[in-house]
């Protein structure tokens, strides 16, 4: 007897509706809808909708998010977003950002969300306090999602004396990840520092990178100009599928020659990329009184490159981005407005941005995926397709974790006549 099973799915890759029997935590039998042999504790009647593998947000702010209920940045601007936040930090304590995170988290998984990467502050502020929470959240919800934690120097490393500190104690105290913040120095030179020193923690505690980078309008100050050099850092330290850059705005800035070799180096040296729009169109072009830029990594340029692409939430509610509800497939559909993505095979690349090269991008791709054998977290849609749920904005009637239903979403609509 097997423990779950989605009858009636509709997958890609096969034209007729499939059977999905789950054991142990694993998909055991993909098969012909309602072939016998398969007797289910339980059993989810999938009608004929889509089943995808869980969605992941591969870059999430969980500790800062819903902030602007607080305090917002009027202004709009990435100063003033690090300022408000910066400010806002000062008063944290250890309740208010676990229920904060613990709201958005439990959003996500509700959206069909089954691993997250997230990035805690870390520096004399605010101590290890978020990193902390996190790493209890990674415990205590661990039957809705794995979470990834980063250490993430918001403030700097050069910057913020003391902050090289709070990263060796985070990383002892169990941080999955080592982050970065380049451009959060006063100088190039400094900037390619705080990049050599995060290459070292990694090195030394065997932990894969994680930098913001390069997130400007252009590339006329240098310190946002910084892609090569991490790519030259990943090769000399051996860590080809195990660095990640997030924003990466400035490559849009650059001419096609210039972008072209730029992004030929991070696929050469193995870098992923993770495109941040909501935010990234929020803060961007705020100079700009004709033609405002978009302010998005130039993704197909990336994708044709053969650079690991991938999309998520970034901040929810709070001063880098006052919008959001931690659903990545509205993230994915905004990218595909916004990034002329909107072909029938761009739909699909981004379904596949949203999953499984998000999964190569958090190191789970072996065991995850919708095929025997893999771990069963899933997702179904409220939708005969993923490129249907993705521009309908279908909901997700069950979210499945390791084979165990954590979520379902139910809706009911009338036309009167």
């Amino acid at each position: 007897m097997t423990d779950l099973l989605l009858r009636n799915a509709r997958v890609t890759g096969r034209d007729a509706p499939v059977d999905i029997a789950v054991g142990d935590g694993r998909i055991v039998a993909i098969g012909a809808a309602d072939a016998a042999g398969h007797d289910a504790r339980e059993t989810v009647d999938c009608a004929g909708d889509a089943v995808i593998p869980g969605l992941i947000e591969p870059h999430l702010h969980l500790d800062k998010a819903l902030l602007d209920a607080e305090k917002p940045n009027v202004d709009g601007t990435l100063a003033g977003a690090v300022e408000v936040t910066r400010e806002l930090k000062r008063g944290f304590t250890g309740e208010g950002v676990r229920a904060r995170a613990a709201q958005v988290l439990e959003q996500a998984v509700v959206h069909g969300t089954t691993a997250i990467r997230a990035h805690a502050d870390v520096d004399p502020v605010v101590g290890l306090l978020g990193l902390e929470v996190l790493l209890g959240l990674r415990e205590s919800h661990a039957d809705l999602v794995d979470l990834q934690v980063v250490a993430f120097p918001q403030e700097g490393i050069l910057q913020s004396p003391g902050t090289k500190d709070l990263l060796v104690e985070c990383l002892r105290a169990g941080a999955d990840v080592v982050g970065g913040c380049s451009y959060m120095e006063s100088t190039p030179e400094e900037c390619r520092d705080h990049v050599d020193r995060v290459f070292a923690l990694a090195e030394r505690f065997g932990v894969p990178v994680d930098l913001h980078a390069d997130f400007a309008d252009d590339t006329s100050d240098p310190r946002y100009a910084l892609a090569g050099y991490i790519a030259d850092r990943t090769r000399a330290h051996g860590m080809a599928g195990r660095v990640t850059v997030g924003h990466m705005t400035s490559l849009a800035s650059l001419g096609a020659d210039a972008r072209k070799r730029t992004i030929a180096d991070l696929a050469d040296a193995g870098v992923a990329v993770v495109v941040l729009p909501a935010t990234d169109v929020h803060l961007g072009g705020r100079s700009d009184d004709a033609n405002v830029r978009r302010g998005i990594a130039p993704v197909r340029d990336l994708l044709d490159a053969g650079v690991r692409t991938g999309l998520s939430s970034n901040n929810i509610r709070n001063g880098f981005t006052p919008f959001g509800n931690a659903d990545v497939l509205e993230i994915a559909l905004f990218l595909a407005q916004t990034a002329h993505l909107g072909g029938p095979d761009d739909l699909a690349t981004l379904i596949r941005m949203a999953t499984d090269d998000a999964a190569r991008i958090l190191g789970i791709g072996d065991g995850y995926g919708l095929h025997v054998g893999a771990v069963a977290d899933l997702v179904l849609l409220a939708a005969p397709t993923a490129t249907d749920a993705l521009l309908d904005r279908a909901h997700r009637r069950a979210v499945i974790k390791r084979g165990r239903v954590v979520a379902t979403t139910e809706h009911t609509t009338r036309v009167y006549r």
